[in-house]
């Protein structure tokens, strides 16, 4: 282990300095309080075996910083007190000590301290791996709840979560965000012809596909069966709507064979709608235009990109 004694007395520091190395542990001794934290700051010691009076600050003082201390590392406190001061053991041990010495040093009673503090130090750095374990698990279960299993793509419940992020943004600091809903074309049809098994396939492609297409900062969801959502943060309009325009062409560039529909290969549409600051619409009215858009897309013949524009008035256009 790694100690730190201080002590303003010489001989009582060499003394403990020295049986501490002849035990084999890894000691650094200073003979003042206030070079005793800048050394438990720097060095991050196990333990540590402080006098209770000295010039700079006390041990017990000493031992109130390093309880404050929030690094993580639990260091275990031996104060050092002259025999018979049995009020200043107990306010050590109140004030945070887990042990107490009493001058003169008593090897014998100095190893009986050394074993509870190698039991105490070894409880807490296990219990603080498991922490760290369980946190790195909780953290790994929170993503998996925001994952749709099959394409691992994000799924409703992050997509709700994130919507209300990025309302109060627009809100708030007057950001925008297009949205861009895709449906699969024909895919009921797809799954009657080729299998569940084989559909599973090829929404995973599609997913990865758009995953591949979004670009740094943007977000793809699994919406629900066969649809998926992308939401592109500052982008105009246009802009939005033109890389809508190339991920379908990505979808028809993977050739998925799909005999029920007319170009032979899995396509997709999508409709595309912007919310913008100061227009009194919600994120969830923009995902509804983005549907209306889809289902016209769908209605004009699939395989195409409509967009809807709602702050002063109704317009659409559309691309195939």
């Amino acid at each position: 282990m790694k100690f730190l004694v201080a002590d303003d007395d010489a001989i009582s520091r060499l003394i403990t300095q020295v049986a501490l190395q002849g035990l084999g542990h890894e000691c650094r001794a200073v003979s003042d309080g206030a070079e005793a934290w800048e050394a438990f700051c720097t060095d991050r010691p196990d333990v540590v075996i402080s006098d209770w009076l000295m010039p700079g600050r006390t041990g017990l003082q000493l031992c109130r910083d390093i309880r404050a201390d929030v690094s993580g590392q639990y260091v275990y406190f031996i104060m050092v007190s002259v025999q018979g001061a049995i009020d200043e053991i107990v306010e050590g041990m109140v004030a945070g000590a887990d042990d107490y010495l009493v001058k003169p040093l008593d090897l014998a009673d100095l190893k009986a301290r050394l074993i509870a503090a190698a039991r105490v130090t070894s409880l807490h750095n296990h219990l603080s791996d498991q922490r760290s374990e369980l946190e790195g698990l909780n953290g790994k279960l929170a993503d998996l709840a925001r994952r749709d299993a099959l394409t691992g793509l994000g799924n409703r419940r992050a997509l709700d979560e994130d919507l209300g992020l990025l309302e109060a943004r627009v809100n708030r600091y007057g950001h925008s965000y297009c949205v861009a809903l895709f449906d699969i074309d024909l895919f009921k049809s797809y799954n009657d012809t080729y299998g569940h098994q084989a559909g599973d396939v090829a929404l995973q492609a599609v997913a990865a596909q758009f995953g591949r297409g979004a670009r740094s900062g943007d977000a793809v969801y699994r919406y629900g069966g066969e649809e998926f959502l992308c939401i592109f943060p500052e982008q105009s309009l246009d802009n939005a709507t033109r890389a809508v325009q190339r991920m379908r062409s990505n979808i028809c560039e993977l050739g998925i064979t799909h005999a029920g529909n007319s170009p032979g290969v899995i396509t997709v549409s999508a409709g595309v709608a912007i919310l913008e600051a100061g227009h009194g619409r919600s994120m969830s009215d923009v995902v509804q235009e983005a549907d209306e858009a889809l289902y016209r897309a769908k209605k004009l013949g699939r395989n195409r990109v409509e967009h809807i524009v709602r702050p002063s008035g109704v317009s659409a256009s559309g691309a195939t």
